[in-house]
């Protein structure tokens, strides 16, 4: 058995990467903490019955498990949400002194493959999460995931192929992707249609979530005119006060709409070919309430 202090000092030199993982099952950074501190209590026990050499890895097996319980269940309340459903957004994320998990935010679970995730099983998901993401074993995804290491493979192939198919096929340089984004609110905020358009795919789709709380489309818009048009109502009924602020959202550059210390939309961008392919706005306030707005601490 550990002592007492080396093993939560140990869990607390793990948990950002365990709330990571979590966090890219669930899609919800309250609900990977909850699954996280929840891990601890059983692994306190686990560690009781017999010493656990490797935390960490002790860690990512048990909050997959975890994770992938909880995501069953909120499955089921997400049927019954108000309009479509859009992962919290990760503020700031790939801090300098965190080197590891900056590749994984920045490079692999941007906010458009979170939303693309939402498409499939929790066991493929997980099963994607735990191998391809973060680079366990099919041994030991099986253990979590209660299938044989040949099914978890075809779980994580077919995942594989549909997080293929659905994320950007290019890669852009940050500079490029803020570029692109300055000319979006700049067209946005200054009510010109025609520079709007131009800055959108013609095929770009807007999904808001406002979770039957805030005013949102039931339904994604699809197409550069009906989407300009859309966003240029959405400013319009913007209040005195608020403001646009830049910010990373789950690594890559977006925008906060906020007031004051209180965020009330975050919006990502997917760019490809130098164009708007793709918009999400999250804007319940449960999903907000962990923002912080940049330059107003």
């Amino acid at each position: 058995m550990n002592s007492p202090r080396a093993l939560a000092t140990a869990y607390e030199e793990a948990r950002p990467r365990l709330v990571r993982v979590a966090y890219a099952v669930l899609g919800s950074t309250a609900e990977a903490e909850d699954v996280v501190a929840d891990c601890w209590l059983r692994l306190v026990d686990a560690d009781a019955r017999e010493p656990v050499v490797d935390v960490l890895a002790w860690g990512v097996v048990a909050v997959g498990r975890r994770a992938l319980d909880s995501l069953r269940s909120a499955r089921n309340r997400r049927e019954t949400y108000v309009g479509p459903w859009l992962p919290e957004p990760l503020i700031g994320a790939g801090a300098p002194g965190d080197p590891v998990d900056r590749v994984t935010l920045d490079e692999e679970v941007g906010f458009a493959l979170m939303v693309a995730l939402e498409a499939l099983t929790p066991a493929e998901r997980t099963a994607w999460v735990l191998h391809d993401l973060f680079g366990l074993p099919f041994a030991e995804v099986a253990t979590v995931v209660g299938r044989t290491p040949v099914a978890v493979r075809q779980l994580a192939s077919r995942a594989r192929a549909h997080v293929e198919a659905r994320a950007p096929r290019t890669t852009l340089d940050p500079a490029t992707h803020a570029k692109v984004l300055q000319s979006f609110l700049a067209a946005a905020a200054g009510g010109d249609l025609g520079a709007l358009v131009a800055v959108l795919d013609p095929d770009v789709v807007l999904t808001s979530d406002g979770g039957g709380q805030v005013s949102a489309a039931r339904r994604p818009v699809v197409g550069a005119d009906r989407v300009a048009r859309f966003l240029l109502g959405v400013v319009g009924r913007w209040q005195p006060g608020q403001r646009v602020v830049l910010a990373r959202v789950n690594g890559s550059l977006g925008f906060i709409v906020a007031n004051g210390t209180v965020a009330h939309l975050v919006g990502a961008l997917t760019v490809e070919g130098g164009r708007v392919t793709r918009i999400d706005f999250v804007m319940p306030p449960e999903k907000l309430a962990r923002v912080a707005v940049p330059g107003t601490s």
